[in-house]
């Protein structure tokens, strides 16, 4: 279903849902996708799913698309959601399950973001598309881009992960090394794709990538019988907490919840931590963070484009925030490889070790059931996997 409009997400204003869309005119805020959901919860009924597609396009009528056909999907969404006995008793949660974002095609929940956001600029008439990333999200629009026919611009630090860059570049999307971060890469990706005409896929930069996210909330809602007490999320840009929070709002207008939202807990580096920080001065906002540095490159962001909304569904859901040590990201790759069979990405690893602080710490107590998001897959990582080895 096409969304009725676009939503400021700090002022309100309204913006055109039927043209091509950055941030709010008035003050630069992520738009949000406005939908009629009273029309909504006529069809998208959350026991009535079984016969629908197998993707995270079965949510149909919460998604900017008016008909099948114009879907650019591989196959993305319905990720599996594993009980993790064993990796549980580890961090201190028997119940622990964990959903496996390394099954997605692109092999990291960004491909849900990108798939969205692809479809929606190319029903738009985008021409060409740009983003910057620490690795993933490149990987997800080359190979998106490729699948809708359309030029891709990805900007890159020099020292993202080789695999992803390769995987760009296997896919036609023209690369932008830079020195630095993703704060750096994005300035001068910009340059470049406004020469060429590349519209700008950027983290909470345009209305639809938080759309391909909130899925995994629909997805929870659907899998379980009851929605977990917490959620435990690495945070580099923070869509995905910033989607799902969204989703949790529309499902109880259309009758899934009972109001009842989980906790979110929302874990970084110790080296790279300004959602961390900024919760526990009591901050609205975040500020950029000095000389990020941690092997868990797709949480090295210094700045995120919409702290104020990161924070804004933390303390809404009575969540937190913890930063973890380097050891203790490598010491969450060993055990979820040995004690489960998935070997991780490095920032499914942080949620991990962050799962652990907290459940010594007495935030998550004991009997409380908690969802684990291991948001991408290890094989990407080869160089970090070596470095958690004996």
């Amino acid at each position: 279903m096409l969304p009725r409009r676009l939503e400021c997400s700090r002022c309100g204003l309204g913006h055109d849902a039927g043209t091509l869309q950055g941030s709010c005119e008035s003050c630069a805020a992520p738009l949000f996708a406005r939908y009629d959901l009273d029309a909504a919860a006529r069809t998208l009924r959350r026991g009535d799913l079984a016969g629908r597609r197998r993707d995270l396009w079965r949510y149909a009528e919460v998604l900017p698309i008016a008909a099948e056909r114009e879907i650019v999907g591989l196959g993305e969404g319905m990720t599996p959601c594993l009980p993790a006995g064993r990796l549980g008793a580890w961090a201190g949660a028997p119940g622990l399950l964990v959903k496996d974002e390394g099954a997605n095609p692109t092999g990291s929940f960004k491909a849900r973001g990108m798939a969205v956001a692809v479809t929606a600029a190319k029903r738009l008439g985008a021409r060409a598309l740009f983003v910057p990333s620490a690795g993933n999200a490149g990987v997800a629009l080359a190979a998106y881009a490729a699948r809708a026919g359309l030029p891709a611009l990805v900007a890159l630090p020099l020292d993202a992960p080789a695999a992803m860059t390769s995987d760009c570049r296997a896919c036609g999307a023209e690369i932008l090394a830079v020195e630095g971060t993703i704060r750096e890469a994005a300035a001068a990706g910009r340059a470049r794709a406004g020469a060429i005409g590349a519209f700008d896929l950027s983290t909470l930069r345009e209305p639809y990538r938080v759309e391909g996210k909130k899925t995994m909330a629909y997805e929870l809602a659907e899998q379980l019988e009851r929605l977990p007490d917490w959620i435990v999320y690495p945070c580099g840009g923070g869509t995905g907490v910033v989607g799902m929070w969204k989703a949790f709002e529309e499902m109880e207008a259309l009758g899934w919840t009972d109001g009842r939202r989980p906790k979110l807990l929302v874990v970084q580096s110790e080296r790279c931590a300004p959602v961390v920080r900024a919760f526990e001065e009591g901050k609205e906002e975040t500020e950029p963070f000095p000389e990020p540095e941690t092997c868990a490159s797709g949480l090295r962001v210094p700045a995120p484009p919409a702290g104020f909304l990161l924070l804004r569904a933390l303390r809404e859901s009575g969540g937190a925030a913890l930063a973890v040590s380097e050891a203790e990201i490598l010491e969450g790759i060993r055990a979820f490889a040995r004690l489960e069979g998935i070997v991780p990405s490095p920032e499914g690893a942080a949620a991990l070790a962050g799962l652990r602080r907290a459940t010594r710490a007495g935030l998550v107590r004991e009997g409380e059931a908690a969802v684990l998001f291991q948001t991408g897959s290890g094989a990407k990582y080869g160089e970090v996997i070596a470095r958690a080895l004996p």
